[in-house]
């Protein structure tokens, strides 16, 4: 039923951010730096400098946003591929390729409704403190080299926006268009994406099933779900860094700013190479395997039917 399917992508979605999301905060950070202003140089040293500076809940800036709004976009996401399968396949023959990249193509597009303003405020509150830190870098430079005795005062108290206040001063300033900013290029990643994923995971997936009526077993859909997710992240990881960078309101010292898509192209292009739109891809890798690998557990399994069936009982 539609119930258990939307409750069922929230508990995934829940879940699987939870595990993931200290991957998913040094993944931006890494996409987000530019050459000369490096202050990270993997995914470890991201971790332990995130730690030592902001302290081990410092990892999980901007995971409120994403708790509270991956329930519906999960849920959106899984439910719109299984919305779109069924109807493609009313036929009754079995789902060509072709139908199966339309479904995930559908339910690519219905998920950015949630995905962009989720993005959107999580990579602010996400690269907050790789751009304190950066600052805080500078100045302790520009004082050494000045005066030794300035290095030593007290450095100026930092103040960083909660999701609220950024909500707040983006509809102020420029409306609900404001927390879509990066819509096309959201479009871009997550199409692609969902077109690669679905029919990749449902073909993996079916080589667990011993019956086409039987549920593959739950390790088969979790394995699935991980090289799926995995090799689809992999895949658009270039239009994640273009995202992430057109999303971000806030820049470092001396990083450039971007009118567009095709501006942000042409200048990662230009200034730091094809390689950069590749960066971050194995944290990407990370974050999306085992968060998919747990959604389908999740999805497949069915913990939401078990629930609704025991609510009758319970009344009972």
């Amino acid at each position: 039923s539609l119930p258990a399917k939307l409750i069922n992508g929230g508990i995934a979605g829940l879940i699987g951010v939870t595990c993931v999301f200290p991957i998913d905060l040094a993944k931006t950070r890494l996409q987000n730096q530019q050459n000369g202003q490096r202050m990270y140089t993997s995914l470890s040293d991201c971790l332990i400098k995130t730690i030592r500076s902001e302290g081990y809940f410092g990892m999980y800036r901007g995971a409120a946003v994403n708790l509270t709004l991956v329930t519906p976009e999960k849920a959106i996401k899984l439910a719109a591929n299984d919305f779109f399968r069924h109807h493609l396949s009313k036929d009754g023959k079995k789902l060509t390729l072709l139908r199966e990249m339309l479904a995930g193509c559908g339910a690519g597009t219905c998920q950015v409704i949630v995905t962009t303003p989720m993005e959107m405020l999580k990579i602010q509150l996400q690269d907050a403190g790789r751009i304190a830190a950066q600052k805080k870098l500078m100045a302790a430079q520009a004082h050494i080299s000045s005066s030794p005795a300035a290095a030593a005062a007290e450095p100026a108290v930092e103040t960083r926006p909660t999701a609220t206040q950024i909500t707040r001063e983006l509809l102020r300033s420029k409306g609900i268009a404001g927390l879509y900013k990066g819509l096309g290029a959201t479009l871009l990643r997550d199409v692609p994406f969902s077109i690669v994923y679905f029919p990749l995971f449902a073909n993996l997936n079916k080589l667990g099933q011993k019956d086409p009526n039987v549920k593959a077993p739950f390790y088969v859909s979790f394995l699935s779900g991980c090289v799926a997710g995995s090799t689809a992240a992999v895949a658009v990881n270039p239009c994640d860094v273009i995202k992430t960078r057109l999303q971000s309101l806030q820049r470092g010292v001396n990083e450039d700013t971007y009118t567009g898509i095709l501006d942000c192209t042409k200048k990662i292009w230009q200034r730091e190479g094809p390689t950069a739109f590749f960066k971050g891809a194995y944290c990407r890798a990370l974050v999306i395997a085992p968060l998919f690998g747990i959604a389908q557990v999740v999805y497949f399994v069915g913990i939401a039917e078990f629930l609704l069936d025991m609510l009758p009982k319970h009344r009972a």
